[in-house]
This record gives structure tokens, sequence and C-alpha cells, in this order.
């Protein structure tokens, strides 16, 4: 296997075994050249079969691109049955071969945290307590007991207060609840695999037989319930390979600990450490800036990151009066230094700290009529509004639905509660039916009042009546009056915190409606490369069912090209919170808002804990292949009122030698010079585009 494209570290990483390996992989380092390699290598060199390697890591954007580099690795046919996917979609497909053990039955729903929020909203409003942020404290200390594999009953006896005790016995109706309805939530795709390894040593072998090699990519941002689950497929084989970057862990307020990657030297006292510093991004100037920057943090595994492209430019500091001030000069500036260099809009990123960063950042780009894209912004179907429409059309289409069920059956309120769904839900198991369709049998009379059985009853009837409209051709009208009947309109005006908030989503749910409509009765183009059939039939308008579903799956497909949005090349600036930008790169960066207060965070500097925001600093700066540009106000508006500010404490932390302050660092006669022609000549060739 050809591997002299890698340096010395890289090639000692993909050819070790024997015992663990941590690669240690600094920013730009070509880590997933490594894994990826290391996996062909396992396969092509070392004879391992294919189908005994797993690959996890935290993206399916990720998973995909190293499947794909993988096979390009590979003869044709080599990787078959290679398990390259996410830490969840690992345990999704560990949970459908473990059902019995489980304890569940096939079809079970996955549900998110929209929906387990609802759940947990209803449950607290039975008891007396309706206030939806506390049911939002409740799910956030749940999700936690279940990162540290803590159930229900531990969580109790280990409770230090009084929400303790009380979020600890909801847990316990909660997870009651979800197994009554064969349903999990995201966090029980890593708790229940590994409750079970850990208690069951038949599967236990059984699993760790049919691993023979374990790869995890971003180890530094699994929490406890992933380490366990790793330590328990490994086993005494001790076959594992381990990449991350304990400086680029940004993610602890959703359970990372970096502190993984160093309890793997106590669990495996065999493990191997490579540390990966050669940099293929960025030039020195900006490596040696970062590498101070972090240096600031405490390390277990010291790293310098370095690179063959030169000291590059320095790291310039600008300082602006205010945040309206900062958006036209960042702005200003890349275009005018898209004229001087000839470059793209794509070249050019602009990070922040928080999305509301974003708004002023906007409307200058908006103003000067210079394209951009935003990451991680909020998908249209993602949108609550907008999962409850679709909620109700999967419904229609599918009776045997029991995620849609659950999701929209007290959507608008219906006084269907909690625990109505938990005897229908366990009568539903018996029986091995779909929720729906047990609602008219006569067994469920026996189990619930004559109330409960009522308003399940009525929500049936609905249901049934509309999917009847949609056999009979009336697909789109029955949709629209569904949503009039159930008062849906008005229920998000009662819902909303402000009036345009209620119209924004209604808006949003007319859109959808609009955008069925007219894939129902869009007419399809034909280009010059089509070839058109004589004597086609026109389309059977009573086959209206098919035509819905063929219009619903194609909403969906477009969410999912949506969201691949931020893997295009179109050229425009991209738009990104530092969370946004990990893993990704660009020739020319800026990082705006550098004051205390918003990075490092103000919650950080009360809490004691500057580590992860100066780790999120170094990510901004390592963003940057060329020139980075960082930038502060002098006094910025905060909840309506003018506030003085001060630079950063992470700009004071760059070296001098590599920065230049703008009205700070003293500046020659010649590159005055220097930058008046290059002014000139980029106005110049301005005139002649």
């Amino acid at each position: 296997m050809d591997l002299s494209q890698l340096n010395p570290r890289q090639r000692e990483a993909v050819k070790h075994s024997g015992s663990p390996l941590l690669v240690l992989a600094g920013a730009g380092s070509g880590k997933t050249s490594v894994i990826t390699r290391k996996m062909a290598y396992l396969i092509q060199v070392l004879q391992y079969p294919a189908n005994k390697i797993y690959a996890v890591t935290f993206t399916n954007k990720a998973a995909r691109e190293m499947k794909e580099r993988v096979d390009g690795l590979l003869d044709k046919g080599q990787g078959r049955g290679l398990s390259v996917g996410t830490f969840h979609s690992f345990g999704l497909n560990f949970i459908k071969r473990e059902l019995t053990a489980l304890g569940m039955k096939r079809g079970f729903s996955i549900l998110d945290s929209d929906d387990i929020l609802s759940i947990l909203t209803d449950m607290m409003s039975a008891s007396g307590e309706a206030d939806k942020e506390r049911a939002k404290i409740a799910q956030h200390r749940i999700s936690e007991w279940k990162n540290d594999l803590r159930k229900p009953s531990e969580a109790l006896s280990h409770a230090e207060s009084e929400d303790d005790a009380a979020f600890a016995a909801l847990y316990e109706k909660l997870q009651r609840y979800l197994k009554a309805c064969n349903c999990v939530d995201f966090d029980d795709l890593i708790a229940l695999p590994t409750w079970l390894l850990e208690s069951n040593e038949t599967i236990r072998t059984r699993w760790q037989n049919k691993i023979r090699h374990l790869l995890v990519d971003e180890y530094q941002d699994t929490n406890g319930a992933q380490y366990r689950l790793v330590k328990q497929l490994v086993g005494p084989r001790e076959a594992l390979t381990v990449v991350g970057d304990d400086d680029q862990s940004i993610y602890a307020w959703r359970g990372a600990r970096p502190e993984n990657l160093f309890e793997l030297g106590r669990d495996y006292p065999s493990l191997k450490v490579i540390k990966l510093e050669q940099n293929y991004r960025s030039t020195n100037g900006i490596l040696k800036s970062a590498n101070q920057l972090i240096s600031n943090n405490p390390h277990e595994h010291e790293k310098t990151l370095w690179s063959d492209k030169g000291e590059g430019e320095d790291i310039q500091i600008l300082a602006c009066a205010n945040e309206e001030a900062e958006a036209e000069r960042v702005v200003g500036a890349i275009i005018d230094h898209r004229l001087r260099n000839n470059s793209h809009y794509r070249d050019y990123a602009v990070l922040y700290r928080s999305n509301h960063q974003a708004r002023q950042l906007e409307l200058s780009l908006q103003r000067f009529k210079v394209p951009y894209k935003m990451t991680g912004g909020t998908s249209f179907f993602s949108r609550s509004e907008i999962r409850d429409a679709m909620g109700y059309l999967r419904l229609l289409l599918n009776p045997d639905d029991d995620n849609a069920l659950l999701r929209i059956i007290n959507t608008p309120r219906r006084g269907i509660g909690i625990s109505t769904l938990e005897r229908l839900g366990e009568y539903a198991r018996e029986r091995d039916k779909p929720m729906l369709g047990c609602m008219d049998e006569l067994g469920l009379a026996q189990q619930l009042n004559e109330a409960q059985l009522q308003r399940l009853q009525t929500f049936s009837e609905m249901i049934w009546e509309k999917r009847q409209a949609l056999d009979e051709g009336n697909g789109l009208r029955a949709i629209m009056e569904l949503f009039v009947e159930i008062g849906y309109e008005d229920w998000l005006r009662a819902e909303s915190n402000t009036e345009a908030q209620g119209e924004r989503r209604i808006a949003n749910l007319q859109f959808l409606i609009d955008a069925l409509r007219k894939d129902l009765h869009h007419e399809p183009e034909i280009d010059d490369e089509m070839v058109e059939l004589e004597g086609q039939e026109e389309p059977d308008e009573a086959a209206d069912e098919s035509a819905v579903e063929a219009a619903i799956r194609k909403l969906v497909l477009r969410d999912l090209l949506e969201r691949q949005e931020e893997e295009d090349d179109s050229d425009r600036v991209q738009l990104a919170t530092l969370h946004a930008a990990k893993g990704l790169e660009f020739p020319y960066v800026t990082l705006i808002g550098c004051e205390e207060n918003i990075l490092p965070h103000r919650a950080s500097i009360e809490n004691d804990s500057i580590e992860e925001e100066r780790r999120l600093a170094y990510v901004g700066v390592t963003r940057a292949m060329r020139e980075l540009t960082l930038t502060y106000c002098n006094s910025r508006r905060m909840g309506g009122e003018k506030v003085e500010t001060s630079p950063s404490r992470f700009i004071e932390e760059l070296p001098e030698a590599h920065v230049f302050w703008e009205g700070r660092t003293p500046i020659t006669e010649e590159q005055k010079k220097e930058k008046g022609q290059s002014v000139l000549a980029s106005l110049f060739a301005s005139f002649e585009d």
C-alpha cells in the first residue's frame, strides 16, 4: 500500500498495530487521511475482514466522507461490510439487533428533543407545573444523567436538591412512558446499548468478537456514556485507534469531556501516543499565534503546530467604534481585498461567537449587494410548526406511523394526557398493533374511562375521515380542511411569544401548503435533451393519494438538499458561528466581536471556565489559511443600552511579532506608499472589469 504521500508521523500512525493508539491530531494536520488510510491498511495489508472493522464519528457528513475516501483506496469490493457511521447510528443498529434483550419490539420510534420537551411539559402540567422553561431545565438534567449513564433510581438516590429529586421522579416517569409507547430518545441510543453491554456478558462477548478493530474520530467530543460504550466494545483485545485534539474540544455544553483523551492512558497502560503537528492549512505566523494562544490552557500532552508555507501576513487587529461600524468595515474590507487579489467571495469567512452578531453583518452585506450564506441556520423543516404539519401528513399517508401520532395527538391540545397515552401504548404493545388502529377496539374501553376513550376516538375519527378523503381523490382539500378544523393557526398565535412571531409561523405553514399545491399541479418543463413520448397519457387525477405522497417526499428531499447547501462551492461569503466553523477552512478569515463578555462569553468569565472559550478562539484562528483579521468594538448596544467594551484577553495573548494593531503598531512611510498604490491598482482593475 502506497503511504508515500504521508509524513513520517502519519505513516507511523497508519502502520501501528499491537496496542491501543491515540493520535493527537492538531488542526489541519491531515487526520482524516490518517484514519481513512488506517482502515484501508487494516483491510489491504493486515488482512482484516472489512465487516470486522467499525469506525465512528459525530456527523453524517464526516462519516460519508470517510467511507468514500476508504472506498477510493481499496480495490472494488474490498470494503464490503465496512461500518462507518455516527455514534447514534451505531446505537440504532445495536438496538435493532438486541430488541428482545432490551424488552422492545420492532417498529420502535425515535423521539427528538422537541418531542421529549413536549412530553415533559405535559407531565409537569398534570402535576401543576406548567412552566415550559422549567421543563427545559428538567430535560437538560435528564439528558445529563443519561450521558453519565445514571438510571432514574440512581439519579433519585444521589439527588442533592429538591429540584434534582423532582427531576429524577420525572425521569423515571418519562422512561416508563417511552417503554410503554415503544419509543427511545437520542440519549437512549447510546445509554441503552451501554447498559446492556455492561450487564450482559453473553451479548458483550458477542459484540467484542464482532468488532476486531474500532476506530473513533473526534474523540475529544465524546461524553461519559460514549466513553464507556467504546470501552465495552473494545474489550480485552484492546484493538482501538482514536483520533482527537484536546485543543479543539468546544462542546462541553452538550456533555463532551476532553479529559476522555487522557483517561485512555489509565485504562490502557500499553497506549501508544503519536502527535500530528505538521499543519497543511495555514501560514506559520497564524500557527505561532495559535500555539501561543492555546499554551495558556493546561495540557497533558504538549504539541506545537508548524507548516512549510512561510511566515505569511501579520494578523490584523482592528478597533471599531460600534457594531454598525464593525459590520461596514468588515464588508468594505472584503470588497476591497477581493478586487485587489482577484479572489472569490467564497474565499472569505466571517466568524462570530453567537448567532445574534450576524444580524448587523447581514444588513451590511445586503446593502453592498455581497452574496453570502450562513452555516448552522435553522432548516425550514426543523421549525416546530412545519414538523407538526408534516406529522399530520405522515399519519394521513401511513396510519401505522406511531412516531407521527405521538408528535401531533395533543397538538393543538385535546386533553389527551400522558396516562392515557401510556395505557394506549401498553395496549398496542400487547396487541402488536399501531396505536391509531387500537383506538376503536373494545378491549381499550376496559383500560380507560369514558372521557379518555371519547377524546381518543374523536381524534381517530378525524384522521380516518381525512384518510378517506385522500382515497377519494380530495387529498389537498382534506389537508387544508384539517388545519382549519383543528384551529391550528389560532393555536400558533396563542403559543407564540409575540404577534409577529405567530404570523411568521402561520406564514411558514402556508408556504408548506403552497409548496404542496405547486408540486401536485406542477407540469414538468421539457428541455432540449428530453425525448417526448408520443401517446403518453395524462396523469390520473383519481390517483391523488400517490400524488400527495410523492409531493410530500419531494418536500422532504428539498429539505435534505437545503441542509447540504453548506457543502456547495457557490461564490458567497461564508458566515458562521465558531462552533459551526469547526472542521472548515478558508483563505481569508475575519473573527468579529473579540471583546470581553463576548469572546470569552460573560458566562464563562462568571463561572471561571475560560479554557473552553480559549479553545473556541483557537478554532477560529486555525480556520485561516492565508490571512486573519480580528475586530473589536469600543462600545456596543446590549439589551437596548450602549455599553463600553474592551478587547478580548485572547487578543492580548497573541505574540506581538505576528500581529498588527491598527493605530497602535507603527507603520513606515514606505508601507503607507505601498498600501496607497495597492488601493489605486484595485480601483483601476475594477474600472477595467
